[in-house]
């Protein structure tokens, strides 16, 4: 059965940045996994009227568990709030957790670790690297960690 990956990011907000997630979906999509893009979901919610934003919130958090893994763009200084509560709900939820950085800042305190150590809670202590990841390059390089995934 195919897998359901979870794409949690702030590139929505952004005309620039949201000709990224195609890049994103493409390659998760080479590989056979079902993405859930949260923008591309509930892009047809109307934003004026009513509760639009509990509504979002609620649908993302019912994709979020019928996902059987996270993959988070964690850029920003503090990365994005919304995909921070993402990753929080899917490390209870005991998901597979991917995360992806190509921000060069310092967000974290220490030299380990690329970020806050509590997101890599939802990581392997030992194997950590192998679902991190810093270009769309080491992604297309680097698939071992997704097939293994997929293949469970």
């Amino acid at each position: 059965m195919k897998k359901k990956l979870y794409l949690a990011n702030p590139y929505g907000f952004s005309k620039q940045t949201k000709k990224l997630l195609c890049q994103f979906i493409n390659i998760f999509n080479d590989l056979n996994i079902d993405v859930y893009e949260p923008f591309e979901r509930t892009s047809n919610l109307i934003q004026n009227e009513g509760n639009w934003a509990y509504d979002i919130a609620k649908i993302n958090f019912n994709d979020l568990k019928k996902c059987d893994a996270i993959f988070a763009i964690v850029n920003g200084m503090p990365p994005d709030e919304g995909v921070m509560i993402e990753l929080g709900i899917a490390i209870a939820l005991k998901k597979v957790i991917f995360l992806f950085r190509d921000d060069f800042r310092n967000c974290s305190d220490s030299n380990q670790y690329p970020l806050n150590l509590m997101l890599f809670l939802g990581l392997p202590k030992d194997s950590w690297e192998k679902y991190y990841f810093e270009s769309l390059h080491d992604i297309k390089n680097n698939k071992k960690a997704f097939l293994e995934w997929a293949k469970k």
